[in-house]
């Protein structure tokens, strides 16, 4: 599959057109959504004729930037004008946007081709893409398992090579819990970076939007589109030798699937050969992570839903309706109590960050799960399958601080395993410098191996 960067060079050098690549993605989502049903919608007519407008342009010496004539997917949570915005639930049927949500709309003016819209968990509320009106997509190294949620339809669609990139949303791990269960990059910037207006809500004072892409480089390049920024070029990546990294093994690596682990201690000693400084520190109110996201999740959810889950509650799967109607009986000392531990959490990051150019952990402590598993064998523990998707990703959506997914190999059966790093707040770049030169050590078989920065 080809990557944005490589699309780029190529159409500038007239060896490919958007055109043909468009088709080439077309074609393999005539193929192979029946079987992954990554897609809610396909805009094949209109992809097609936003491919031969780029190349006319490119040809004509209008070049909007690196996104232009390039096919992406998107998730069906973002307003695209004149479709219906179905957040993969029946309360929306009827639904159609008058208007591009802010970030779609910076993506038109960067020239980006929509090859559709992508399934994902009902409301953004779910992290296996199971519970969706349009059936659960499925993971395309292994199509029994999920593709993780809840832009599992978005990570599918680029695994699979129905686009070149797609973008995502992220309240919980939305974004990186699916780069990591298909072997993508994926990016939630900092708090606030990207618009999210035009995205309907699970609980705005978390969510963000961002990039699922196969490389960081490619990730970077759509993340820059999405602020408006498109004729943004790559930055220079940070030199290895010192940088310096922090693992915080306590909480983030108590409880981890063995190859999880053997994966990420690997790419560990990769950095560390490399040049990288890696020190060992403490996050101190872990505890409190999962308590501090569930009472604000549950309350900005519920009071979002408020008025249909009293008109028509029937039309959520069983799943989400439970956890909507949850929020409703959360106190409001409890809330308050929550925004109280969410500061807290945040300067103790922070903190830790202060002498480190970012933290290094696993992404995800499971390989993807199979589709109807409730529960999952970790070590010696039998966990919740959603707690322990969860459980890396939320603690960066409480605090805002950014981080970046990168793909760090597989186990034994093929199925992919990550790692995240996480950067200082409102420096998305910065954690992306850092990104960039450690893409080679983590992922063995990276793209960019031997051609960092650009």
């Amino acid at each position: 599959m080809i990557t944005i960067e490589e699309f780029g060079r190529r159409l500038r050098a007239r060896q490919i057109t958007s055109a043909q690549i468009t088709d080439e993605c077309l074609q393999r989502i005539d193929a192979d959504n029946p079987r992954l049903n990554a897609f809610i919608r396909v805009t094949a007519d209109e992809a097609r004729q936003q491919a031969r407008d780029a190349d006319r342009e490119i040809a004509a010496g209008h070049d909007r930037g690196p996104l232009h004539g390039v096919p992406i997917s998107i998730k069906d949570l973002l307003d695209m004008r004149g479709l219906p915005t179905t957040a993969a639930s029946r309360v929306r049927e009827g639904h159609v946007a008058a208007r591009d949500a802010t970030a779609i709309a910076h993506l038109r003016q960067a020239g980006a081709v929509f090859v559709g819209k992508t399934n994902l968990h009902e409301f953004a509320f779910g992290t296996t893409n199971e519970d969706s009106a349009f059936g659960p997509a499925r993971n395309p190294h292994d199509p029994s398992r999920s593709p993780g949620g809840s832009s599992g339809g978005s990570a599918a669609s680029v695994a699979a090579g129905m686009a070149l990139a797609t973008i995502g949303t992220d309240t919980g791990g939305s974004i990186r819990i699916p780069a990591a269960a298909c072997g993508l990059v994926g990016l939630k910037p900092s708090l606030g970076e990207v618009s999210i207006e035009g995205v309907v809500p699970l609980s705005p004072t978390m969510d963000h939007v961002g990039p699922l892409a196969q490389t960081v480089a490619d990730a970077c390049l759509v993340h820059h589109a999405l602020l408006g920024d498109a004729r943004a070029t790559l930055p220079a990546p940070m030199p290895l030798h010192g940088l310096r990294l922090a693992i915080p093994r306590r909480y983030f690596c108590d409880l981890l699937d063995v190859e999880v682990r053997a994966r990420f201690d690997e790419a560990i000693a990769r950095l560390r050969a490399a040049g990288v400084h890696i020190d060992e520190i403490e996050i101190h109110h872990t505890a409190a992570i999962a308590p501090v996201y569930l009472h604000i999740v549950l309350s900005d959810a519920a009071a979002y839903h408020a008025s249909t889950l009293d008109a028509v509650s029937d039309r959520y799967t069983p799943n989400v309706r439970i956890r909507l109607e949850m929020g409703r009986y959360v106190l409001a000392e409890d809330y308050v109590r929550a925004l109280a531990g969410r500061e807290v959490l945040t300067r103790e990051i922070d903190a830790a960050l202060a002498q480190h150019d970012a933290l290094v952990l696993p992404t995800m402590p499971i390989p993807a799960p199979a589709l109807g598993a409730t529960a999952v064998q970790v070590g010696d523990a039998t966990e919740p399958v959603r707690n322990v998707m969860l459980r890396l990703t939320q603690p960066f959506n409480v605090t805002g601080h950014p981080a970046i997914s990168i793909p760090s190999g597989r186990t034994s059966s093929g199925l992919p395993c990550a790692m995240q790093l996480v950067g200082c707040r409102m420096q998305t770049d910065a954690l992306l410098k850092v990104a960039l030169a450690c893409e080679p050590q983590i992922t063995p078989e990276s793209p960019r191996s031997g051609n960092v920065g650009g």
